[in-house]
């Protein structure tokens, strides 16, 4: 190993990408099974790309994920990144609450150092298992000096993504993530990266937001407005939450019953869409009191006003947040 190549640390959180079940299979595997040194250890060529240092943050499938973890991440990348021998960071995670993860991070950690998250589709001992792969183009990406300041980014399946506008897309392809309402930042060939867009949104350093001095975030709660949603489950949902996000029909839309309840709830309440892409507007939410989430899917709504929430809870404060971000 060269001291003359660059140094990456990679995080490993646990998700697909370290799990284990039978050979050959897809399913039934046991997520978190296998550490981040034993996935390194698997990828052959790895060691040619950078000076690799590992951590095992954690070791869980990603719906076990909590803000313990995010803070966690988000303070360790903080801290990492005033060494000046570290250039980027790789983190290995689960698909499922990938593009959560990858949001928070991309408006908490202060650094324009790359930070790469990645995972898997398919378990270690599956047969195709997409994670070497997947992990070795992150480690590419990672200790690309041209990936410097484009703010978090998710790494599958040779493209590259934005932090804030990846998402799941499918429960079980190896392309299961994709990016709406924006184009790819960049492709992955073998070793070469061909850059194509920026997010223009804030990100990193440029963000107000920071994980210092948090412990823990505001608890927010999605509703999940379908027909003959009951129009008091808002109500039930408000208590003991310091926000709301409901994840409305078309461009934000819910029952009049439902929307009258908003106002008397006591706690932020955002709009955003249960379609997978488009926008809801802010004249939509005004008929509600309500804050526009712009084209945040309700999940990504759910962490940006837990994020707000450390800062502000006036309407026109949060108004402008989502505006922004």
């Amino acid at each position: 190993m060269s001291d003359e190549l660059k140094k990456v640390v990679i995080l490993g959180t646990g998700g697909t990408i370290s799990g284990k079940g039978e050979a050959g299979k897809t399913t039934g595997y046991s997520a978190g099974s296998i550490s981040v040194e034993d996935i390194i250890a698997s990828v052959p060529g790895i060691e040619k790309l950078a000076r690799l240092e590992a951590e095992q943050i954690c070791n869980v499938a990603s719906d076990n994920i909590t803000d313990k973890e995010w803070l966690r991440i988000a303070k360790r990348i903080n801290e990492l990144a005033e060494d000046p021998e570290v250039c980027g960071f790789v983190i290995t995670h689960g698909t499922d609450t990938m593009d959560e993860t990858a949001f928070f991070l991309n408006l908490t950690v202060k650094t324009e150092k790359p930070v790469v998250i990645t995972g898997a589709m398919r378990p270690a001992t599956a047969i195709s298992a997409d994670g070497p792969m997947n992990l070795y183009q992150a480690v590419l990406t990672a200790a690309c000096p041209e990936a410097a300041g484009r703010g978090v980014m998710v790494v599958f399946a040779d493209r590259i993504y934005g932090g804030r506008d990846v998402q799941k897309r499918s429960t079980y392809i190896v392309t299961a993530l994709d990016q709406v309402e924006g184009g790819l930042l960049g492709v992955i060939r073998d070793e070469e990266i061909r850059w194509y867009y920026e997010s223009c949104r804030p990100h990193t350093v440029k963000s107000e937001f920071s994980p210092e001095g948090l412990e823990k975030l505001p608890v927010v709660r999605v509703l999940y407005f379908h027909v003959d949603c009951d129009k008091d489950m808002a109500a039930r949902l408000a208590e003991g939450a310091d926000g709301l996000v409901i994840a409305g029909a078309g461009a934000g839309g819910t029952s009049k019953e439902l929307g009258k309840t908003f106002a008397s709830l006591g706690i932020p309440v955002v709009i955003s869409s249960r379609i997978s892409s488009g926008t809801v507007t802010q004249s939509a939410a005004e008929r509600s009191g309500s804050v526009a989430a712009d084209n945040l899917p309700p999940q990504k709504a759910a962490v940006l006003l837990r994020l707000a929430l450390t800062k502000t809870k006036e309407r026109d404060e949060l108004i402008r947040i989502f505006r922004t971000y």
